[in-house]
């Protein structure tokens, strides 16, 4: 098991994250390891996803040495130590509830809270959060990340909600540590069809428009 310290690393270093949920959560392993095999190497089950913590315990048991798994839309701690005991090693909410980073913190768990205005930023920052989720990021665009990154450069960003590959190496080159990309990552189709090689390649772009974006100045 790999400390909080170095889980924070493999996310900022690989740059995206896989969010998945599902009405149908019996698909998801097969859509995480086809994620994995195009190079993203964090991937969060959504809460929302009926009974995810059974996804994420399979998850973990079976691509636990694959990927580094994390629970998305969790609201109370209650629902974050659960996700944690079911093998999750980061936390990921959509709101700023400190109660959450408080326990992430006893569990020595990576823990990404969502905000959206500069206040909430920094107080999610100063409550203890390892990285900021910006929700929802195409409400306020990539140029948003730069104007809050000029007073809080201390403060590691990373959007979600509309990343997509048009916008995804902007929000980067913008200061963004890292991209959550969901709906656009996995193709329903795909998935209903078992067309696997589809999310590989999708998921590989992603990842190459992250680097390139880096290699320009950003992230």
């Amino acid at each position: 098991m790999s400390s909080r310290s170095e889980n924070l690393a493999t996310i900022k270093a690989g740059g995206v994250v896989a969010v998945l949920r599902a009405d149908r959560p019996d698909a998801l392993v097969q859509v995480a390891q086809a994620i994995g095999r195009g190079g993203i190497g964090a991937v969060e089950i959504t809460m929302t996803t009926p009974g995810a913590l059974d996804v994420i315990g399979e998850c973990a048991n079976r691509l636990g040495d694959e990927i580094l798994l994390g629970a998305g839309t969790v609201l109370d701690p209650e629902t974050a130590r659960a996700a944690i005991l079911a093998g999750a090693e980061y936390i990921v909410t959509p709101t700023l509830n400190p109660d959450v980073i408080t326990l992430c913190r006893r569990y020595d768990k990576v823990v990404i809270p969502g905000a959206l205005t500069p206040t909430e930023i920094l107080t999610a920052w100063e409550c203890g959060a390892d990285i900021v989720k910006v929700f929802p990021a195409t409400a306020v665009g990539p140029r948003y990340f730069k104007d809050v990154k000029a007073p809080l450069p201390q403060i590691d960003l990373m959007p979600t909600g509309g990343v997509d590959l048009d916008n995804a190496g902007d929000f980067i080159r913008a200061g963004a540590c890292a991209v959550a990309v969901g709906g656009n990552l996995v193709d329903k189709a795909a998935v209903a069809a078992g067309e696997w090689h589809v999310l590989t390649d999708t998921a590989r772009k992603y990842v190459e428009t992250v680097r390139d974006a880096r290699q320009e100045g950003g992230g």
